[in-house]
């Protein structure tokens, strides 16, 4: 499992030109899932993610984490995540994984940060042509791999 989070001053994602989700002060994640993904690594990896000391307090040092701020999640899947590119130009995807599996554990991450008290959890639409927008606040990245955690 893969998160790319990215501090953020706000962002939205759009389907069909209609807003689907949308924050201000926050994390934007993309999230990937590979088949050998599970309930037990989503649990460790939105912990870490929750947890992560990384705005500003008033000294400006990053030692607030997203509760200590108020922010909030935008959520969105992206199986590109999981993009191979050792061979040729044309990116293999055959490390993501499948649809079904890979939108059950998105649901499942999404439900699992909205038992956070007190935090906004926005989201993304699974397999749609989504358009992201967002001001990264840093800019300030972070990619959380289940497999080198």
């Amino acid at each position: 499992m893969k998160f790319v989070i990215q501090r953020v001053i706000n962002s939205s994602v759009k389907v069909d030109n209609e807003v689907v989700g949308a924050i201000g002060k926050g994390f934007m994640v993309l999230i990937g899932v590979a088949d050998g993904d599970t309930k037990e690594i989503a649990d460790k990896m939105i912990d870490k993610m929750i947890k992560l000391r990384i705005f500003e307090d008033s000294e400006g040092k990053t030692n607030l984490s997203l509760n200590d701020v108020g922010g909030e999640l935008l959520l969105v899947s992206q199986f590109t995540l999981y993009a191979d590119c050792k061979k040729g130009n044309r990116p293999s995807f055959i490390k993501a994984g499948k649809p079904d599996f890979a939108n059950e554990m998105y649901e499942y991450i999404i439900d699992k940060c909205k038992t956070y008290e007190g935090l906004k959890v926005e989201r993304g639409k699974f397999g749609a042509d989504m358009k992201v927008e967002l001001i990264n606040d840093g800019p300030f990245t972070i990619i959380l791999d289940s497999d080198e955690q």
